[in-house]
């Protein structure tokens, strides 16, 4: 894996600040909780207009660049659609490592 972002994602995971899975981030976004979202590729249509719908109301970042399967990848998992960071510096962290790609 020579994707930097890839690399600092599954960092995130080891240091407990990754919410992975629909049903986890949505709660979590009503909490106010999240810094970050991800979004893959292949997900259903109703599943990026519902999380794209809660980045807007919370103003929260989102990126949507990624397979499930490289995002599943990177975290040791077969498939990941939705994961949320809630680490404010990671997420930034993240978006900047984004950004250099």
């Amino acid at each position: 894996m020579q994707d930097k972002f890839l690399q600092f994602l599954g960092l995130t995971k080891r240091a407990g600040k990754l919410v992975e899975g629909y049903n986890k981030c949505e709660e979590i976004i009503d909490k106010r909780k999240i810094h970050l979202i991800l979004i893959s590729l292949d997900c259903s249509e109703n599943t990026k207009k519902k999380f794209i719908s809660y980045c807007s109301k919370y103003n929260i970042p989102y990126i949507e660049n990624y397979s499930k399967e490289t995002l599943g990848a990177s975290l040791g998992r077969e498939e990941v659609n939705i994961l949320g960071v809630a680490d404010k510096n990671m997420s930034l962290q993240l978006m900047k490592l984004y950004n250099n790609l």
